[in-house]
């Protein structure tokens, strides 16, 4: 028996809808085709706006040149770098070269530079005072000797810095002599040596200004044999 049920009909939902779909777009280029001045005649009619059309392939080519390019602005700020740090270094090595030979230059100036002599060291006895009071006298140019003026010392207070003659004619006088060689205050001050003390009692300035009396008056302390 013949169906009377088309071949459109029999076909499921979903192919209906591709034949509908295949249809209609046979239609439209049809209709293109046939009446092209159909769409060309109105020239009245609003233009449709187009969007601009944004490349959407990669350009293999194209991405490869910026590669190298940032590759190259990479290797020329590593090399600009490089070359600043060199610099760098450069300056700080020949800074440092510099004070060292700064150094070396106020090194060699401070051991260059002669020394100051020691302080000679004197005791603190008859002897001491005796040797201390003649580099003073050399110093100056005032004659005098051990032996001399420890024959004297002895003979004025047999070594006693502290000694003191109370009943001379000095002594009633109001001027005591005093020290070890025996010397009132007015000839001390008069014959005082600068660099000694100005404390009578003190042997080596009491010992040096008595020297520099005797030599004035007697040429040398060795020519000193009694009161004077």
């Amino acid at each position: 028996m013949r169906s009377t049920i088309s071949a459109y009909t029999r076909l499921p939902k979903i192919h209906k809808f591709s034949v509908a779909g295949i249809a209609a777009t046979g239609a439209a280029v049809v209709a293109v085709a046939v009446a092209p001045q159909a769409f060309a005649a109105d020239t009245h009619a609003a233009p449709v706006p187009t969007a601009a059309v944004q490349p959407v392939a990669w350009n293999a080519e194209a991405s490869d040149d910026e590669h190298q390019a940032e590759l190259a602005k990479l290797a020329d700020a590593a090399a600009e770098s490089g070359s600043a740090a060199a610099a760098k270094a450069k300056v700080e090595k020949e800074r440092a070269a510099q004070q060292a030979a700064n150094r070396s230059t106020e090194r060699k100036a401070i051991e260059s530079k002669p020394a100051a002599p020691a302080k000679k060291a004197y005791a603190d006895n008859l002897e001491g005072w005796i040797n201390e009071s003649l580099d003073i006298l050399r110093s100056k140019g005032i004659p005098a000797s051990y032996d001399g003026i420890k024959r004297n010392v002895m003979r004025e207070s047999t070594g006693n810095p502290r000694a003191i003659n109370d009943w001379d004619v000095n002594a009633v006088n109001g001027i005591p002599s005093k020290g070890l060689l025996q010397v009132i205050d007015p000839t001390f001050k008069a014959y005082h040596v600068e660099g000694t003390s100005w404390d009578i009692y003190d042997p080596v300035a009491n010992i040096t200004a008595a020297c520099n009396y005797a030599a004035d008056k007697y040429g040398s302390m060795d020519n000193v044999n009694s009161a004077y």
